[in-house]
């Protein structure tokens, strides 16, 4: 294995595990007494992920027109005049990347696993010229950055060294049995599958605000999910694009990359937002919730540090701990 090659590897392969910080030191009560929940296929992930898609169709989806387009990968539905849902549920993640329609040019905030070809489905959503920026570079969110001209993102180490693209072996375990129930897109190669390299034309940061004309996006720093990860708010409109730093799902903590007290930085941030919108449009399984999803983020993360969340169960060596509508996966001690 070349050097390059084993650098990748390390980035890229998302089940490896965060070294131990000082808030996970702190959550060591009970541990004895936890009910243990391993995973045959989906591992790292949370407790009873094996067959997945025995939860779809979410009922969620319902609320939202769909769009019937020319593509058999991707669902789309118009979350409102504006603003597009493009979702995956073919595959574990159920990555949802968001097409955001201005007056002046389109943002697609993040393109997905790379499996179909999302640039199609733009192209019929919209003929406006479309700026690719990603809520943080993990593989089920860049997949199809290379098929777009103008990408923006962030100046970070982590984020130039994932826009190298991966090996196919990085990848390969989020196509194995247990991670796809739907067919692969005709002309897909699975032996082929990467994270492609892709070159980012202008970098962004905190507070930068992002005018498609009519609608103005600000940029919201929030690591700990991973290094690079950001939200968007729109404060006229009062939502709040979270990425992977809230959805009602397992919240990561435990990954190559992430850190727990930058992202309990993050939730005390996004929970003091909660009074300035009214909706969370979200990057896995649904859609949009609720602000006060908000609030309950934040108090999840100070519950967690505080000692004070109880309610956990073990998973593939992890911690998981649960609140209303979605969990906090942690390194496990050793």
């Amino acid at each position: 294995m070349s050097i390059r090659t084993g650098f990748l590897l390390l980035y890229f392969i998302l089940g490896a595990c965060a070294k131990p910080n000082e808030s996970d030191q702190a959550t060591g009560a009970g541990v004895a007494d936890a009910e243990v929940v391993d995973n045959t296929q989906v591992q790292n992930r949370g407790a009873d992920k094996d067959n997945w898609w025995d939860s779809l169709p979410r009922p969620e989806w319902s609320a939202y027109t769909k769009v019937d387009l020319d593509d058999d990968w991707f669902d789309v539905y118009r979350i409102d005049d504006e603003i597009y849902a493009i979702y995956e549920p073919g595959q574990f993640e159920e990555v949802i990347s968001f097409l955001i329609i201005g007056n002046d040019f389109a943002l697609i905030f993040d393109t997905g696993l790379g499996i179909g070809n999302i640039r199609n489905v733009v192209d019929q959503l919209t003929s406006l010229d479309v700026v690719v920026l990603n809520s943080h570079t993990h593989y089920d969110h860049i997949g199809g950055n290379h098929l777009f001209d103008t990408i923006y993102g962030t100046s970070l180490d982590y984020t130039r060294q994932r826009s190298l693209g991966s090996p196919p072996d990085a990848v390969a375990g989020f196509l194995q049995e247990g991670w796809i129930w739907k067919p692969l897109p005709d002309g897909f190669s699975a032996d082929d599958y990467q994270s492609r390299a892709f070159e980012i034309d202008k970098t962004v940061s905190e507070g930068d605000q992002i005018d498609i004309g009519g609608r103005t996006l600000e940029i919201i720093f929030t690591p700990g999910h991973a290094p690079d990860s950001i939200c968007l708010i729109d404060r006229e409109n009062r939502l709040l694009f979270t990425g992977d730093t809230f959805y009602l799902a397992p919240l990561y903590t435990h990954l190559a990359g992430s850190s727990f007290d930058d992202y309990a930085n993050s939730a005390e941030r996004l929970a003091g937002l909660a009074d300035q919108i009214d909706k969370a449009v979200t990057s896995h399984n649904v859609p949009v919730v609720d602000a006060s999803y908000m609030t309950a983020l934040g108090q999840a993360f100070a519950d967690i540090k505080s000692g004070n969340a109880s309610d956990f169960t073990i998973s593939d060596g992890n911690r998981e701990y649960h609140f209303d509508g979605f969990s906090v996966i942690v390194k496990g001690q050793d």
